[in-house]
C-alpha cells in the first residue's frame, strides 16, 4: 500500500511540475500594408503551433477564405529569456472598404472572432480618412483606452497612429508588461489598423520588444523602425527619431535611415507621386519644439532632432509632423528654424509657409503630465489633460484635426483645419 501511495505521489509531482502549455492566440493587431487590397495580422503564442493560420469573410456563417504565413521565435533579453511565437499572415485580395470577420490560430487553437473593414481605395470618401493619433500609452493608467475601444469598435476611425511609447515598459518583469499592454490594446489594434514608430521607452535590447511586436511595412527590411505608406490623398512616414539618440546601437543606423527618407521625400515629391498623395505626413516620437520645461530636446535652441530632420523636411514640402514625448499636448503655428509662417492673420492654417507641428503625448502612462511654461511665439494652443488627436484627411486641400480631453469626458478642446491649395516646396514660396 505504502508503495502504492509513494508511487501516485510521484506522479502527481510530476504533472505538477509540467509547464502549461500556450497554444492559444492572444495579443491580435492589425496593420496597414499600403495596398487596400491587403491587411496584416499578427498574433502571438508562447508555445509553436507549426502553423499559422487565419479564417476570414464577409459573414460569420462563410469564413470560406483562409490565408497562411509565418512565425519567428522572439526571445526577450531579460534573465528568464522569455520565450513567445510571434506570427504574421497578409491577407489579400480584399474588397476595399468592405467589412471582413476574421479568426486567427491554429489547428491548436483559434482567437475569438473579430472584425475589420479594408481600407478604401476611394481617395476622398465620405467623412474623409478617419486616424487617433496619440503617444505614450502605458499598461499602467492607459486613461484614454477606454474610450479608444468603444471608439474604435464602432468604425469611428480607418487607423490607429501611436507615435511612440508603449506600456512603460515592454521589457519590465521579463516582458510581461509588454504581453499584457498588447493584451490591453487588442480591443483596440484587433479591429483597426494599429501605425507605430519606436519610442525612447522601447530601447532596451536594441528594442527588440518593438522591433519583434509589430509588423508595419518595411518589417523584413528594418524591423518597422521606419516606413511609408500611402493612404487616401495622403503619404505617410513613420520614422525613428531615437536612432539618434540611443548611439551605442551603431552610427550606421542612423545613416541608413537618412538615406532611405532622403529618397522616400524624393520619391513622394515626384509631380506623378504628388498628384495621388499631395499630403505629406510624418510621424515620428519625439518633437522638434514644445513649451514644456524637463529639459527634454525640444526645449533646446539647436535640438538633436531639428538638427537631423528640420531642414530636409522643409526642403521637400512636408505638411505635417506629428510627436509624442510630451505628456501634453500642443499645437504649433507653421513654423520653421523658430520662425512663425502663418499663412495671414485671419487665416494661419490657410496656405501656411511652413510645416505645422503638433504634440500629441498624453494617452496616458505611469509618468506624471508634462509641466508647461506659458506659451510660446510658435504656440497656438496647450493642454496637459490626458487625451487624444482625431485627424480627418478630407481631400487633397483640406485635412481638420480635434484634440479629445479624456479628463472632461471626451470634450473637444480644441480643433483647427489646415487647408492648402498647393504642396511641396513650392507651398512655401
Amino acid at each position: 500500500m505504502r508503495s502504492v501511495v509513494i508511487c501516485i505521489l510521484g506522479l502527481v509531482s510530476m504533472v505538477t511540475a509540467w509547464d502549461p502549455i500556450w497554444l492559444q492566440p492572444e495579443q491580435v493587431h492589425l496593420s496597414a500594408t499600403g495596398d487596400p487590397t491587403q491587411m496584416m495580422v499578427t498574433w502571438s503564442t508562447f508555445n509553436d503551433t507549426k502553423e499559422s493560420t487565419v479564417e476570414f469573410g464577409f459573414q460569420v456563417e462563410n469564413m470560406t477564405m483562409t490565408a497562411s504565413g509565418s512565425r519567428t521565435k522572439f526571445v526577450d533579453g531579460g534573465t528568464e529569456k522569455h520565450t513567445q511565437y510571434i506570427h504574421r499572415v497578409t491577407l489579400t485580395k480584399l474588397k476595399p472598404g468592405s467589412l471582413y470577420m476574421y479568426r486567427c490560430g491554429s489547428s491548436y487553437g483559434w482567437s475569438t472572432l473579430f472584425y475589420f473593414r479594408a481600407l478604401p481605395s476611394d481617395p476622398t470618401p465620405k467623412g474623409g480618412i478617419r486616424f487617433a493619433v496619440y503617444g505614450d500609452m502605458g499598461n499602467e493608467n492607459a486613461q484614454s483606452l477606454g474610450r479608444l475601444q468603444v471608439e474604435a469598435q464602432d468604425g469611428m476611425y480607418d487607423a490607429i497612429l501611436h507615435v511612440g511609447d508603449f506600456a512603460y515598459d515592454m521589457e519590465v518583469d521579463n516582458a510581461r508588461v509588454g504581453d499584457e499592454f498588447m493584451r490591453q490594446i487588442e480591443t483596440v489594434a484587433a479591429y483597426v489598423p494599429y501605425m507605430t514608430c519606436p519610442g525612447n521607452h522601447e530601447n532596451a535590447y536594441n528594442f527588440s520588444n518593438y522591433k519583434n511586436r509589430f509588423t508595419m511595412p518595411m518589417y523584413k527590411e528594418v524591423e518597422s523602425l521606419w516606413y511609408s505608406w500611402n493612404i487616401g490623398t495622403a503619404h505617410i512616414i513613420s520614422f525613428s527619431t531615437e536612432v539618434n539618440f540611443f548611439l551605442e546601437y551603431g552610427q550606421e543606423v542612423i545613416k541608413n535611415q537618412m538615406a532611405w527618407l532622403r529618397k522616400d521625400l524624393m520619391e513622394a515629391t515626384k509631380p506623378e507621386n504628388k498628384a495621388k498623395y499631395p499630403w505629406i505626413i510624418a510621424m515620428a516620437h519625439r518633437p522638434m519644439y514644445c513649451t514644456n520645461v524637463f529639459f527634454d530636446d525640444c526645449t533646446e535652441l539647436v535640438g538633436i532632432t531639428r538638427k537631423a530632420f528640420e531642414d530636409l523636411f522643409y526642403k521637400y514640402g512636408v505638411d505635417l509632423y506629428i510627436a509624442g514625448h510630451e505628456h501634453s499636448y500642443e499645437r504649433m503655428w507653421p513654423i520653421y528654424d523658430y520662425k512663425v509662417y502663418n499663412g495671414s492673420n485671419d487665416a494661419p492654417y490657410t496656405n501656411p509657409k511652413a510645416p505645422v507641428h503638433i504634440i500629441t503625448g498624453s494617452a496616458g502612462n505611469r509618468e506624471p503630465q508634462s509641466i508647461m511654461l506659458p506659451r510660446k511665439s510658435f504656440t497656438a494652443f496647450q493642454s496637459r489633460d490626458f487625451g487624444y488627436t482625431r485627424f480627418f484627411i478630407l481631400n487633397s486641400t483640406h485635412i481638420h484635426a480635434e484634440q479629445v480631453s479624456d479628463d472632461k469626458g471626451g470634450q473637444i478642446i480644441d480643433k483647427f483645419t489646415l487647408i492648402k491649395d498647393q504642396h511641396g516646396p513650392e507651398a512655401w514660396l
